[in-house]
């Protein structure tokens, strides 16, 4: 319970920072979320389930409510505050400004990290021996490059005068993937048993979590570090959650327990890494031989237990890809072909033992690496072989994995198959329907406390999509909260519907935004034109520019360079008009005058074209459900609300959004949808 010393600790940081606040305004919403989450986290709505789901709308000071809300309590119970949001770009924001200012001004005594996942920081003895030896790179288009080699020594120069963190996120220039996928920090690699990688950045960065009271991390991390069993972040009933942006948690979830591997063509990298093991024969110690002979076995029999279905192929390939140009083939209801889920098991079986005796020759690797590297040194590139195989036989273990699971008659796996052209390998696909147990059962359940927010997580203004996605739908003492924006919107803004000539599914509906978009990109300050389809944005970008307007289009220069440009074009007093698809519907912020006029040429409804949509949508009609009710019409009210929310970013801010689809009034679902959003005022054209 919050004692009465905690509850006036609370609000003299309240009132201290609300004094730094430049122009700050009493905020009502602000302070119902500030007692509601110091409620939740203090267990006075239940003693074990502190659980709590909460929208809570732009302009509401939702980072500074939920610190405040938990930070006090963590302190005082010497818990961790862990917070997780859905990019990196967003923790950066936290321990960029939020952090250092809440800390300054609270009177709270804490340390912070930002906590990063392993592939986001480089290993500098990789980037040593890449300087050293060229020849390492994977490709000789950058092993013969110089200006790679300059590049590579200005980082490492930037990095000995700690000019550079060694992260990605912190490069003074740009670096290709390519080049940085050869330098980042492996488990295998970059170890810490290995003196020479002590004070590499990936584990000076590590080493700052334990005197780190609050810990930044993003989803991913957070998920894939409950998977693997808490190697990172401390133990669940020992951290407070912060989890922001809340409505992308589920997908993350299922992002990670997906598996892919490679299915045909296997004998390249098998061949290749029999190789290896020839060359680990003559480097590694008598002790190692047996491992070494038993891994080539069990490569032997992971390949001559694929060899049937490989075979099989020649049967179904024809049936599965009738056209040359079809590139995916999905498993109706996940089921496989009889000879297929005979073998997965044995597959699964195979190669986690595989996987198991990789590992224990990486670890007498980097054994001898550290005892005597002189022996190392003519094959250099030996770890990371073995370390590239590793990942290769986890990618089909996974799989296989998933595969052996029996499906019922109402499938919970998406399961399929693909390739680029006729002529590629083929990759196997799977991924759960449905993480909601996962998310439960590794996360709401040991947590000491956990607190989910989000400005966009009702659907349809209900919480029930959100429960039954998170896997929330069993805790009853779970507390659902809602608090709007305090934005007048009916003043600030308002929500044309002007009339159509037809609907958007219609053939010539390209041609009717041509006609009618001219009216509304008349603005003098910053327009923003959102579509549902990139070949539709092209072909109406096309057709305007022959007009004589100047667009922005998305795709023709990198996100941030147009932004800059339409920065610098509305602030320079003239106007901008930005194209962009759904990815430019969310985290976009434009505030005052770079974003006065929205226009939403289409109801972003998905087309349930991807293996895992249709996988879903066949699964809740086997259930009697109706896939457009439950899926398609919550996901595309959740995109509105998002797409919605990129005009009014400030309270001063003021604009117009203009919804070019006349589905909003001709169809049954079309004012439910309208309720979603907040009170514009509607001028409604029908």
């Amino acid at each position: 319970m919050l004692s009465e010393p905690l509850k006036q600790q609370i609000r003299q940081c309240h009132q201290q920072l609300k004094q730094q606040l430049p122009g700050y305004r009493a905020r009502p919403a602000q302070n119902k979320l500030i007692a509601e989450i110091s409620k939740i986290v203090a267990g006075e709505y239940h003693r074990q389930q502190r659980l709590g789901l909460i929208e809570a709308g732009t302009g509401t000071g939702k980072s500074l409510a939920y610190l405040l809300g938990t930070l006090p309590y963590a302190l005082a119970q010497k818990k961790k505050l862990v917070i997780a949001t859905a990019t990196v770009a967003l923790q950066e924001q936290l321990v960029n400004k939020e952090l250092p200012f809440f800390l300054k001004h609270s009177g709270l005594h804490f340390d912070y990290t930002l906590v990063k996942g392993r592939q986001r920081y480089a290993c500098i003895g990789r980037l040593q021996q890449l300087i050293e030896q060229p020849a390492l790179f994977t490709s000789p288009e950058l092993s013969q490059n110089q200006a790679t080699q300059s590049l590579l020594q200005r980082l490492l120069s930037a990095w000995q005068q700690r000019h550079w963190l060694g992260d990605r996120d912190t490069l003074a220039e740009g670096l290709p993937d390519t080049v940085w996928q050869q330098i980042q920090a492996d488990a295998h690699i970059c170890h810490k048993q290995h003196r020479q990688h002590l004070g590499c950045p990936f584990h000076l960065a590590r080493a700052e979590i334990a005197d780190s009271q609050v810990l930044v991390v993003n989803h991913s991390l957070l998920l894939s570090d409950l998977l693997a069993g808490n190697s990172v972040l401390p133990a669940p009933d020992e951290c407070i959650y912060v989890i922001d942006e809340a409505h992308h948690l589920a997908d993350c979830g299922r992002e990670l327990l997906s598996a892919s591997a490679q299915l045909t063509e296997q004998n390249v990298w098998l061949e290749k890494a029999r190789k290896q093991l020839q060359l680990l024969q003559g480097l590694l110690p008598e002790r190692s031989l047996k491992d070494l002979l038993k891994l080539d076995d069990l490569l032997s029999d992971f390949a001559a237990t694929l060899k049937p279905l490989e075979r099989s192929l020649r049967d179904y390939l024809p049936q599965w890809f009738s056209q040359a140009s079809q590139t995916e083939y999905r498993f109706v209801h996940a089921a496989l072909p009889k000879l297929w889920q005979q073998q997965a098991e044995p597959l699964a079986e195979s190669s986690c033992k595989a996987l198991n005796c990789c590992d224990r020759l990486l670890t007498e690797l980097q054994q001898q690496l550290t005892e005597q590297p002189k022996r190392l040194r003519s094959q250099p590139q030996l770890i990371g072989d073995l370390a590239l195989l590793r990942q290769r036989l986890e990618h089909q273990q996974q799989l296989w994995q998933l595969y052996a699971q029996p499906q019922k008659d109402i499938a919970n796996q998406a399961r399929w198959l693909s390739r680029e052209t006729a002529q590629s390998p083929l990759y196997l696909h799977a991924s759960p329907l449905s993480v909601s147990h996962k998310l439960s059962q590794l996360l709401f359940q040991p947590a000491f406390a956990a607190v989910l927010c989000s400005a966009t997580l009702r659907l349809l203004n209900s919480f029930e999509h959100a429960k039954r996605e998170l896997g929330l739908l069993d805790f009853a003492a779970l507390q659902c909260l809602q608090v709007d924006s305090p934005f007048a919107y009916a003043e600030q803004a308002e929500m044309i519907l002007p009339t159509t000539r037809c609907e958007p599914t219609a053939a010539d509906f390209s041609q009717e935004l041509i006609r009618l978009l001219p009216r509304y990109l008349d603005a003098k300050k910053g327009s923003l034109v959102l579509f549902a389809s990139y070949w539709q944005m092209q072909e109406v970008a096309a057709a305007l520019r022959q007009q004589g307007f100047s667009l922005l289009v998305q795709g023709e220069a990198s996100r941030q360079a147009l932004l800059d440009l339409h920065k610098s074009r509305v602030q320079g007093g003239g106007a901008s008009i930005l194209f962009g698809t759904q990815s430019f519907s969310e985290g976009l912020d434009l505030p005052g005058d770079l974003l006065t006029n929205l226009i939403i040429t289409k109801l972003p409804f998905a087309v349930p074209t991807s293996p895992l949509e249709a996988a879903q949508s066949e699964a809740i009609s086997a259930r009697g459900g109706n896939a457009f009710v439950q899926l398609s019409l919550p996901a595309t009210a959740k995109k509105l609300v998002q797409a919605c929310g990129r005009l009014l970013r400030q309270e001063q801010d003021r604009g117009r959004i203009v919804i070019l689809d006349r589905r909003l009034v001709s169809k049954s679902y079309g004012k439910a949808m309208l309720d979603t959003l907040p009170p514009f005022r509607r001028i409604i054209e029908y």
